[in-house]
């Protein structure tokens, strides 16, 4: 694994540059604000994080972002309040929406037929998949098919890992495999896509955006040097920056909190 420097420095001096405002913080779920549970919908966000992601977002000239692979219904069973105004950006960059009024306002989204027909054939692989291994599972996103093997064991996760890979490539579709998952995409949309979008939508002349998993790695490739990427965990990356955890994404973010200086007087 490569080491990366730590990116206190660098967020400070990004704080304290009105240059780089508006600020954008793009943040991913799982793996980064919550930590990765077994079953997905038990995952929750660290209550230190939930309170840095309420300063930032009350600070003049500062947006915040949730980027997730989930879609934007499921995402919303997870986080918990999120702060008014926050940008939501899901299924990889398929979907978004904002928060109004504490409610998930969403931008209609849907596959086309084509596409449908494609991801029902790859989701009864994927439950064929799952049933044929313990402790795996199979689930339909709004743009994706996933297969799920943290709660297998070793052995068991490295074929459904490899079945579920032939299967992305039967189809000739972009197949991730993640932390204990593999991804099989049947819309082009990534996070890349969604960051570069917000990027224009807020006018932002700097972003800072932190992420654990392989599906990061398209928003972390977007950034500048005027921006900061910080990678979650181990890993090849694009990210100039590294923390350890979602604990320790929690402590970064307090202290960007901080520095950004006090939020707006309401």
């Amino acid at each position: 694994m490569t080491h990366l420097p730590h990116p206190r420095e660098a967020l400070a001096a990004l704080a304290a540059d009105p240059a780089r405002r508006p600020l954008l913080v793009a943040l991913d779920f799982d793996g980064t604000l919550a930590p990765i549970v077994d079953h997905p919908l038990d995952a929750r966000p660290l209550p230190e994080s939930v309170t840095a992601i309420e300063r930032i977002s009350s600070v003049p000239d500062v947006h915040l972002a949730l980027v997730s692979g989930r879609g934007l219904e499921e995402l919303a069973q997870v986080t918990g309040p999120v702060p008014e105004g926050t940008w939501l950006v899901g299924a990889h960059g398929a979907e978004r929406g904002r928060i109004h009024e504490g409610q998930y306002l969403l931008e209609p989204f849907e596959l086309d037929e084509a596409a449908r027909a494609v991801q029902d054939e790859l989701f009864a692989g994927a439950e064929d998949i799952a049933a044929r291994h313990a402790e795996v599972l199979a689930q339909r996103k709004p743009t994706t098919v996933l297969v799920h093997t943290k709660m297998a064991s070793p052995e068991v996760e490295a074929a459904a890992t490899a079945e579920a890979v032939a299967l992305g490539e039967r189809h000739g579709l972009k197949t991730v495999v993640g932390k204990h998952i593999v991804e099989i995409a049947v819309h082009p949309a990534h996070k890349g896509d969604g960051i570069d979008a917000l990027r224009r939508t807020t006018k932002a002349r700097a972003v800072v955006y932190v992420g654990d998993d392989t599906t990061d790695e398209d928003a972390l490739a977007r950034l500048t040097d005027r921006d900061v990427g910080i990678k979650v965990g181990p890993g090849d990356t694009h990210a100039r920056f590294r923390v350890a955890d979602p604990v320790e994404v929690a402590v970064v973010l307090g202290e960007l909190a901080e520095a950004l200086g006090p939020p707006a007087r309401t």
